[in-house]
């Protein structure tokens, strides 16, 4: 791998620390999630070696893969961060994955059925479209609190949190506005968790309440080619 894994790790950290020293907050109350989508299991194992546990993955299949793969791995731990169809729920399961993209009931009670089914408990997120764009998935921040109360009423789940992808834009202080509406709402539900803010965005999501953070680029380098 020609990109120095260790030295994005090293940059990263020194961001993350710089926006907790800003904010009032300690380092440790932010989670990194290395988003290893389209990065082959080598640099998921480089990663590894240098301290990183949780991964995150857009596309089931590639998750079941590498999961499977790397599966000598003991400590790792996956995180389904894409768009989930009900008929791929079984590839997540083989990874044991949380999910951090729920946005309907419809697959809650799928994920809650197939885990109730297996003896398992299944952490998920509701992916919540703060900024009402069209080509992104998400509810809508008025669906949270109906979501929430019937999700929590599930079996074999535990709701842990809100999720979202900001709108992207040039200064990324102009995200604050919807990484601040995220907070809000995972506050007025009792949800500790808020994963929010990737390689673009991390200062003014950690000085926003972000408890995870999903990078990518900062850490692996530019995506190659996407094989699925």
């Amino acid at each position: 791998m020609s990109y120095d894994i260790r030295e994005g790790l090293a940059r990263v950290r020194e961001r993350i620390e710089s926006a907790c020293q800003r904010a009032g907050r300690d380092t440790s109350e932010v989670q990194l999630i290395a988003v290893s989508k389209a990065h082959p299991e080598e640099a998921v194992r480089a990663a590894y070696a240098i301290g990183l546990r949780v991964f995150g993955e857009n596309y089931a299949q590639e998750l079941a893969h590498k999961a499977a793969a790397l599966s000598d791995l003991s400590e790792i731990q996956w995180r389904f961060i894409g768009h989930l169809q009900r008929n791929k729920i079984k590839l997540i399961e083989r990874a044991q994955a949380s999910v951090d993209t729920v946005d309907s009931l419809r697959l809650a009670e799928a994920i809650s059925s197939r885990a109730a089914a297996k003896g398992d408990a299944v952490e998920l997120l509701l992916q919540v479209n703060v900024g009402a764009e069209a080509q992104k998935s998400g509810c809508a921040p008025e669906q949270v609190p109906e979501l929430v109360e019937a999700v929590r009423a599930l079996p074999a789940v535990e709701l842990r949190g809100l999720m979202t992808v900001a709108p992207h834009f040039d200064d990324p202080n102009d995200a604050r506005p919807a990484f601040a509406a995220l907070r809000e709402l995972a506050s007025a539900h009792g949800l500790p968790e808020l994963s929010m803010g990737m390689t673009h965005d991390l200062e003014a999501a950690v000085e926003e309440g972000a408890t995870m953070l999903r990078i990518g680029t900062a850490l692996f380098g530019p995506r190659p080619a996407v094989k699925r």
